[in-house]
């Protein structure tokens, strides 16, 4: 794989579960099952959002919460074929595109 492509990556708190496991965990799972090229996760050690409650990892009392990143990358119709897997999981973060140039993908699958 490689050319253009899209990344989705979608901002959360580390706290946000669907159905008594992690978010996280939930959209990496849905875009295995879709089939998409890769997913990873992205954990941060400071972060705001809309509340704009900073948390951060250097207090004690403010360690959850933190930011956590899951960045999704395959071509820009495989993309946009699993936002709607999105669209149920009522994710309170920000989900955000970009255009993307593939330069190397060495995958086990065949190329599209």
């Amino acid at each position: 794989m490689s050319g253009r492509g899209l990344r989705l990556t979608v901002f959360l708190d580390d706290t946000d579960t669907w159905h008594h496991r992690p978010m996280y965990t939930e959209i990496v799972h849905r875009a295995h099952a879709a089939g998409l090229a890769g997913a990873s996760v992205f954990h941060g050690l400071e972060g705001f959002g809309a509340t704009q409650v900073v948390h951060t990892t250097r207090l004690l009392s403010m360690a959850d919460d933190l930011p956590v990143a899951v960045v999704i990358i395959d071509t820009e119709e495989a993309v946009r074929a699993f936002l709607p897997q999105l669209d149920d999981l009522l994710i309170e973060g920000v989900a955000v595109l970009d255009q993307v140039e593939i330069v190397h993908h060495r995958g086990g699958r065949a190329e599209r």
